[in-house]
């Protein structure tokens, strides 16, 4: 008996551990006032990421975008999809088969317009992003269709260097 009990403290901790982590990530969330969100964005960004609007296809800055980079929550910097993961889904809007984690994006059930979809939202500041469907390439299976209005570009250029502070 006290061996399994033993066994079981590192088990315990492990499990703690991870619930501190979650809720540290959960109260990490940006919440701002509707007039906040206004003064930080442009007309389009806060009509597509606080009202759940839609651009017009193959208008949006990123549609047939095509460098190397990050693309993250124009609301709150949280970032969300690798450029290695976008692809050309011939539907006039940035489409990408997995984000950068699960615990990126919060997923919604949408009946707006008459239809029932996915709707993709930003965990951190439940800004929406798009609408993932279930026709995308391997090795997912999956096609997240994201607004460019509720996402921003970073080329590897503007990344912190992993070598900061070394000597050469």
């Amino acid at each position: 008996m006290r061996n399994k009990l033993f066994m079981l403290v590192p088990a315990i901790i492990i499990v703690v551990a991870a619930c501190a982590k979650e809720e540290k990530a959960m109260t990490n969330r940006v919440v701002k006032t509707e007039q906040e969100w206004k003064a930080q964005l442009s007309d389009e960004q806060y009509r597509v990421t606080r009202q759940k609007g839609t651009e017009r296809p193959y208008t949006g800055q990123y549609w047939n975008h095509k460098e190397l980079g990050i693309y993250s929550c124009v609301c709150c910097g949280t970032d969300l999809f690798l450029s290695d993961t976008k692809f050309d889904a011939g539907c006039g809007w940035p489409s990408y088969f997995k984000p950068v984690d699960d615990k990126v994006i919060t997923e919604k059930r949408d009946t707006s317009g008459g239809r029932v979809r996915t709707e993709v939202l930003c965990s951190k500041c439940d800004a929406h992003l798009g609408h993932v469907f279930p026709d995308g390439p391997p090795p997912t299976g999956l096609r997240y269709c994201i607004n460019s209005a509720s996402i921003k570009f970073r080329n590897p250029s503007s990344f912190p260097s992993s070598r900061e502070g070394e000597k050469e």
